[in-house]
């Protein structure tokens, strides 16, 4: 008997169907998980910059002197109560405001850009008789692959002014 060494036909075609199976189903499971990280890894990324983009108006409202404060928007092409104006205690002016998908910070003559995915902002008074206290909505939206979006809506009722 003559030992050969190598594979017979049938093994070799069993190898090739194995591999082709694992492409055929490997291949959509793959995409899926990616597309599972991209989704979450933009849900991470809104809800930090939302919690971000809050505490940073909040902290600031939280010391205007509110007889100062002033709703508005900042042009037609925005949604109204889309920009806050107020003078904090130690009389320095801030404007937070939306403009297009940017929400914008104005201290004194220094402008900022705070965030470039938002899709609305609004400030409110909840109650007409209490004006020191301010409601404060936003929603930032991402585009995350094949032209879908995802967002976040975030909303701080009541931001108590305390001057």
């Amino acid at each position: 008997m003559v030992k050969r060494k190598g594979f017979t036909l049938t093994e070799m075609m069993i190898v090739v169907a194995i591999i082709g199976i694992l492409f055929a189903v490997g291949g959509p499971i793959l995409n899926q998980a990616n597309r599972n990280y991209i989704l979450s890894r933009a849900k991470l990324q809104l809800q930090g910059e939302a919690r971000a983009i809050m505490y940073l108006i909040t902290r600031n409202l939280r010391q205007a002197k509110n007889s100062t404060i002033i709703l508005s928007r900042n042009d037609a092409n925005q949604p109204f109560y889309s920009r806050i104006t107020f003078t904090k205690i130690d009389n320095k002016t801030y404007t937070f405001y939306q403009e297009g998908r940017m929400l914008k910070m104005t201290q004194g003559a220094i402008n900022r850009t705070l965030n470039r995915n938002i899709k609305y902002l609004a400030f409110t008074f909840p109650e007409s008789s209490e004006m020191d206290i301010v409601s404060i909505s936003l929603t930032l939206e991402k585009t995350i692959f094949e032209g879908r979006t995802k967002a976040l809506h975030m909303a701080s009722e009541k931001v108590r002014v305390m001057n």
